[in-house]
């Protein structure tokens, strides 16, 4: 069951757009490789601006996704890509449906 997520927004510099897209894309088979992260979505909100929703079963989860090759990844890439830092949210989940 999920209890807890990350939303994460995140502001491309200008002409990093599709840089921030081929990131993002790269970072599946990490996280594919977490297995407290249930869910985990890239997404595209206009157009410079992202956002990742990703969902964990608990706290240590969460934790294990922050501490993770993803986020490390990120936040290497954050000045080079970013117009400013990521905000990251934590957020409890209330309820869920997946498959």
């Amino acid at each position: 069951m999920v209890k807890t997520a990350l939303w994460v927004m995140l502001e491309a510099k200008p002409g990093k757009e599709k840089d921030v897209e081929n990131f993002l894309n790269s970072g599946l088979p990490l996280v594919e490789q977490e297995p407290a992260t249930i869910a985990w979505f890239a997404l595209r909100l206009g157009p410079t601006t992202f956002g990742i929703f990703d969902a964990f079963p608990d706290e240590a989860g969460r934790q294990a996704h922050l501490g993770g090759k993803v986020a490390a990844a990120l936040m290497a890439k954050a000045p080079e890509l970013l117009a400013s830092p990521p905000k990251i949210e934590m957020v409890d989940v209330i309820t869920s449906k997946l498959p």
